[in-house]
Order: structure tokens, then C-alpha cells, then sequence
């Protein structure tokens, strides 16, 4: 048995598993659930799988992405239920869409490079789409800001809004810098909130331009800022102290220490 034998197995047994809790005198809280009510658990457990990855532990990360697959097979068996669809339509719709989407790898269309490919994902998907859908039609309005200002960014990109460098999106950045700061003066806070937005807007944008992901690196950033906090904090328990009880001074001067501290180690 090949591993795409063995994967073909255990998934079917997943999937058994799956409808014997969802059967008369299956699991009383797997039968009570419905679609709308296993929202919540697909974004956690979404966030849960980032989460793995980032640990660089191999054992969380794959446990993570078996409980975020035991939502898609939850969903379709739900659906199955109600005769709408069930797992193997599931599966057979994204193979058949990883075809029709790759004609670089499974046709004569070939790319060069990741552009290239990405470009022809694009191309065929344009095809596929409804005539009274745009371009940023397929970007969930759900989605976290960040990821959503990534996405509509790459979109417009795709499609040849776009600015041709990077040096052109820093100087946009600094336009919405001075509007912002214009809308500071005068205490408009409405202003102030969608120049704000423009603003955070306009560096997404930056972070695509410049390869980076802006998810990650605020996560960086963010991850930075909580250890050097803790450094300090730890440095003021030992006074017996929090940093209520100290002076801006000195909150700056053990800031730059923990800084050099959470550098170092």
C-alpha cells in the first residue's frame, strides 16, 4: 500500500467515525450541532494550526491539522444529511479546481516562476467567474483587517492596479502620514479614524511590495514588544514593584535595558 493508499484508508475511516457520532445513539453533542453552531471552531482551530506551525513542534502541528481537517468533514457530513452535498463532492470539487487552475503543471501553459504561476491561477480564475462579479468579489469581508487588506491589495495587483514599485508605495505612505497628521490638527476624529485607515491601508500594500507579510511581521513585532515588557516587569517584581509604581523616567531606562537583555539572549 502507497501512502496515497494508506491516506485514501484512514480518511474513509474519519469519515465512518464522523457518521457514527452524527447516527441515532452517536454522541449527544455531536448531534445537537449544525452548521452555523461549528463556526467558531473552524477559525480556532485555523488559528490553533498557525499557532503549531510557528511552535516548530512537529507532533502539535500535525494533531492541529487533524482537528482542523475534522471540521470540513463535520461540515460535509452535515450536508450530506440534508442531501446538499457530501465529502467526496467535497474533495473532488478542489482537485478538479487544482487541475483546471495549474495548466502550467498539468498543461501545455507553462511558467517560469511563481509570478508566472500566479498569474495563470489568476487568468483561468477570472474565467470562472460569475459576469456580475469583480475582481475583489472573492475576498471574505470577514476576514481578520490585515489579511483582508493583504488580499484586496493582491487582487488589484493581479488585475493592473498596482503601483510598478515599492519606492512608489512609500511615497504614498508618507502622503497619508501628512493627511493624518492634517487631520490631527484639526481634531477631527472621524477624519483622523479613515486617515488612520488610509494610512494602515497604504502599508499593507508596502509589506506586498517589499515581499514581506504583514501578518507576520506585526506578529514579530508584537512578540517583540510582549518580551520586553515581561523583562521589565520582571525587573520591577523583584522591587516588589509593578510599573504603576514607576516614573516614565525610569520605565524608558528599563526599557532600553530590556531591549539590550531580550537582544542578547
Amino acid at each position: 500500500m502507497d501512502r496515497f493508499e494508506q491516506a485514501g484508508a484512514v480518511f474513509t475511516k474519519l469519515c465512518r467515525i464522523m457518521a457514527r457520532l452524527r447516527a441515532p445513539g452517536g454522541c449527544p453533542w455531536d448531534r445537537e450541532q449544525t452548521p452555523t453552531s461549528l463556526k467558531p471552531y473552524i477559525i480556532e482551530e485555523a488559528y490553533e494550526t498557525i499557532d503549531a506551525i510557528d511552535s516548530g513542534n512537529t507532533a502539535s502541528w500535525c494533531e492541529e491539522l487533524g482537528d482542523l481537517l475534522l471540521q470540513v468533514v463535520f461540515q460535509a457530513e452535515l450536508a450530506q444529511e440534508d442531501a446538499k452535498f457530501d465529502i467526496a463532492a467535497v474533495v473532488d470539487g478542489i482537485a478538479d479546481k487544482l487541475l483546471r487552475r495549474h495548466p502550467h503543471v498539468f498543461g501545455d501553459n507553462k511558467a517560469k516562476d511563481a509570478d508566472g504561476a500566479l498569474q495563470r491561477w489568476e487568468a483561468v480564475k477570472a474565467k470562472e467567474r460569475p459576469k456580475d462579479k469583480g475582481v475583489l468579489a472573492g475576498v471574505p469581508r470577514n476576514l481578520p483587517a490585515l489579511l483582508r487588506a493583504t488580499r484586496t491589495g493582491e487582487k488589484a495587483g493581479a488585475a493592473g492596479f498596482d503601483w510598478s514599485n515599492a519606492s512608489e508605495v512609500a511615497t504614498k505612505v508618507n502622503e497619508e502620514w501628512a493627511e493624518l497628521q492634517q487631520a490631527l490638527t484639526l481634531n477631527d476624529k472621524n477624519a483622523v479614524t479613515d486617515e488612520f485607515g488610509d494610512l494602515l491601508f497604504t502599508m499593507v500594500n508596502l509589506s506586498r511590495r517589499l515581499g514581506v507579510d504583514a501578518e507576520t511581521a506585526l506578529q514579530q513585532a508584537t512578540n517583540k514588544f510582549q518580551s520586553r515588557f515581561e523583562h521589565m516587569e520582571q525587573e520591577l517584581r523583584q522591587q516588589g514593584r509593578s510599573p504603576r509604581d514607576a516614573k516614565l523616567e525610569e520605565l524608558e531606562k528599563l526599557w532600553q535595558q530590556a531591549k539590550k537583555a531580550v537582544k542578547k539572549n
